[in-house]
This record gives C-alpha cells, structure tokens and sequence, in this order.
C-alpha cells in the first residue's frame, strides 16, 4: 500500500466541522505535518480554542475517514495531535497559582469512606516527598481535624505582601484547612449555600497554601453548587470518585462521575476506588467476606470506560487510626500500602491528563511532578 500527503487529504475532505458546515481540509484545520512511516501516519489538527466541544469527534472522524476510504491498514489511532490558535486565559484569573495539581475527592453519597480515601491519599503523596495540601470542603460534615487529631488547633493570620492571609494546620507534612476550625465541632453547620459557598473561597483564596504539588479537596458527598463553586474558581486537574460495590452507592457515583463530565462542569475523572471492597478480619488476613458486594465498582469503571484506581478493602485498623488522628497510611503496613499504591495509581493518572492537553495549554500546566 504505498501512501502520500494527498491521499490522506483527499480522505479527510471527507470530515466536516459542525460549526462552518466545511471539510476540515478547505477549513484550513490540518497542519501541513503530514507524517508518513510505513503504514503509519500522523498529523496535527488545528482548532481556534482548546474548549472546542468538537475537539474528540472530529479526531474520531479523521482516524475513521482515513481507516475507511484509504484501508484499514493505516495505522491512525492515537497519532492525530490536537493544536490550537487562541491563548487559554492566564491562570492569574485563578487562586492557588502555586499549586501544580488540584485533585478532588468525591462520591455519590455519604458513608463510603471518601474523607478515608482523602486524608490517606494527602498523607501518601506527603510519604513521597510530595509538598501537598488538603482542604476539607465537605462544609456540611467536616472530618478531616478529627482524622488528624487537630480538631482543638487554633488558626492564625499572617501578612504576606500586604495581606493577611490565613496560617494552614500542618501535621503530617500535609498543609490543612477545614470549616471544622471555625465551627463548634459539636453544633451543626447550618448555612444557606451562599454563605457555605463564601466560607469556602475564603479558605481557599484567603489562605497561605505556599507552592504545592498536589492540593487534595475533599469535597461534600452528592451534587450542590458547592461542587459547582470549585470547578468555577478552580483549575481542578481531575477528580476521584469514591464508591463501595453496593448497587445504592455505585448509582450514585454513576450520578456524580455524569455531573463532573458534563458540559456545565467537564472536569475529567481520574479514576474509581472501591472502598470497603472486602471485609478482612484481624485475625484472619487472608480471608475476604463481600459484604456490600463483590467488584460492582469494578465493573462500573470498565462500563463507563474510567479508570479503576484501588480496592481497598475494610479493616477495622483503618478505622481505629482515622479516630485516633492518626491515618492509616503513615504506617508501613499492608494497608498502609495500599494507600501508597493508590498515591501512585493518581499520579500517574494526573501526569497522563497533564500530558494529553493540547499545545496551548503547556503554559498552563508545569511540568509533571517528581519526587523529592
């Protein structure tokens, strides 16, 4: 099969873009870098802004116009690369501009565990030299002072050029802040959502977070505006949804992963954990009782095509040390590891999203994180 530059053109005049209504060869959208190995071809694609909603569509059209009207031989998948002519807006516009990486940590509903997952993911990526700050947003239920033990911690202020800016618990080599430093931890937090909403961008934008790897937000259980405040203020990498394999649970995360990679929030997802995968005695590690049921977030994760990023299984341990203050995850232990292999699964997840972003975007994000 001998292939060349036009060939491959005349096949994508096959392709229109939805906006103009033309192909996207007479549109002037392909890069003259046609790139011809053997069977192998690749090239760039040209939209005005990198919010274009017909960015993934149109690159499934070219690999299929190619595929189709040349041979399904050519080998397309993946090698189509994606440019863009409009700036993005300067991340001035937006708070924690010494932050590289902003991750959430949400689920469905509440009781799965994800203040858990939260507070043991932020302690892991501290374990590996990560800077890391984690803020509990969950206005409504904050735990996160409870889960390390600096519930009775006062905050401070400071002056940094010219504001005053709130200090940030430190324990753990986690930076930490939760509306549960400003309420009484016995009195229920009842806020109208403006005032929840208000409280939040103060902690977040009011505060001296200094430069950080990861930002971990633990977010509130369910879809509220609370969510919708985040994704507005800021440049959230990615989030984590946590889920138990019970079908009640699993439905709402199936809610909550559809409100994140809707058009109003488009957030991508990094992954799924499974939390209280499986029940494991003390006594008995070796044995597994399913007691919410087997493997149903792993079987939501290949349905909705997302990664899964743990399992961790429900030990009584993981309990005692989150009341203690104490997060399981500082121990070299079995499930101490677990939350170190999770740290890395969303890294690795992070540093895959920073680098499928389109050519505009690289003055936005730094450069993938390493360990110290």
């Amino acid at each position: 099969m001998q292939l060349y530059p036009k060939l491959i053109l005349d096949a994508l005049k096959n392709v229109r873009y939805p906006a103009s209504g033309k192909n996207i060869v007479d549109a002037g959208m392909v890069e003259d870098d046609i790139r011809i190995d053997g069977n192998k071809v690749s090239f760039s694609l040209i939209f005005e802004k990198p919010t274009d909603p017909f960015i993934k569509s149109i690159v499934r059209a070219a690999e299929t116009a190619i595929q189709t009207y040349i041979s399904p031989e050519v080998d397309i998948k993946g090698n189509i690369a994606v440019k863009t002519t409009a700036a993005m807006p300067q991340p001035a516009e937006k708070p924690l501009k010494q932050v590289k990486n902003i991750i959430g940590v949400s689920s469905g509903k509440g009781g799965v565990g994800k203040s858990t997952v939260a507070s043991n993911l932020a302690v892991a990526l501290a374990r590996e030299g990560y800077r890391v700050g984690l803020l509990d947003a969950d206005i409504f239920g904050p735990s996160i002072p409870k889960m390390f033990g600096v519930e009775d911690e006062e905050l401070y202020i400071h002056e940094v050029d010219g504001r005053q800016l709130i200090i940030p618990i430190e324990k753990y080599g986690v930076k930490i802040l939760s509306i549960g430093f400003l309420v009484d931890k016995n009195s229920p937090v009842l806020w109208r959502g403006s005032m929840a909403s208000n409280a939040l961008r103060q902690l977040i934008s009011d505060a001296d977070w200094g430069e950080l790897d990861y930002f971990v937000i633990d977010m509130p259980p369910g879809t509220s505006d609370i969510h919708l405040t985040l994704v507005q203020q800021l440049a959230i990498s990615g989030v984590v949804i946590v889920s138990t394999p019970q079908q009640v649970a699993l439905a709402d995360a199936r809610k909550g992963i559809s409100m994140f990679t809707g058009e109003k929030v488009n957030v991508p997802i990094l992954g799924l954990v499974e939390n209280m995968a499986w029940f494991t005695p003390e006594k008995h590690p070796d044995e597994r009782y399913y007691i919410f049921g087997r493997e149903g977030g792993v079987k939501l994760a290949q349905e909705l095509g997302v990664k899964l990023l743990a399992q961790i299984p429900l030990v009584v341990d993981v309990c005692d040390d989150g009341d203690a203050g104490t997060p399981i995850a500082l121990k070299d232990s079995v499930m101490g590891h677990e939350f170190l292999h999770l740290a890395h699964e969303v890294v690795d997840a992070v540093d895959e999203r920073n680098n499928s972003l389109p050519v505009s975007y690289t003055h936005l994000t730094l450069p993938t994180t390493s360990r110290v």
